[in-house]
Formats: structure tokens, sequence, C-alpha cells
């Protein structure tokens, strides 16, 4: 059986109406189960996710694409240097 990959976005609100349900008064373990995830995902989202808002976790999804993108320039740069150094030893 297939896992399911939630988004971003359904872990954050999962995450708040599992906070509503502990403020109503229902057993922190009782609200997770209501969500239906288990205790291990819970805690891993909260260490992860745990106080974000969705304008935040939107700035986080930006500041890691463009993190990607520069990490990727910097290697593409990296590597022309290596090859020009070579070229330039005349190990070619």
């Amino acid at each position: 059986m297939a896992t399911k990959r939630h988004k971003r976005e359904e872990i954050v609100a999962k995450l708040r109406q599992v906070e509503v349900l502990v403020g109503q008064g229902m057993a922190r373990v009782d609200a997770i189960r209501e969500v239906r995830i288990t205790e291990q995902t819970y805690y891993r989202w909260r260490k992860q996710y745990g106080g974000m808002g969705t304008d935040q976790l939107r700035e986080l999804k930006r500041l890691q694409k463009e993190n990607e993108r520069l990490r990727k320039a910097v290697s593409d740069l990296t590597l022309d240097k290596l090859i020009l150094k070579e070229a330039a030893r005349g190990n070619f």
C-alpha cells in the first residue's frame, strides 16, 4: 500500500486542527488519531513546521527553490573553473 505524501499546507492545517482539538479538552493522542496521522508523524511535523503560518510556509518554499537554484549555479561555475584549470595546464 502506497503512503500518502501530504502537502505542506495540509501539514500545517492538520497541526492546527490537533491544537484546536486539544484546546477543546481532547487528549493529544486522541486528537492526533482524529486527524488520521501517527504520533511519530505528528511530532516530526511539529518539530519541522510548528508555529508556522501559511505566509511563512510560502516564504520557506520560495527560499528553498532559490537556494536550490543558487547551489546549481555554484556547482556549474565550479565545474567550469576546474575544466579551465585543466585546459590551462595542457592536460586535455
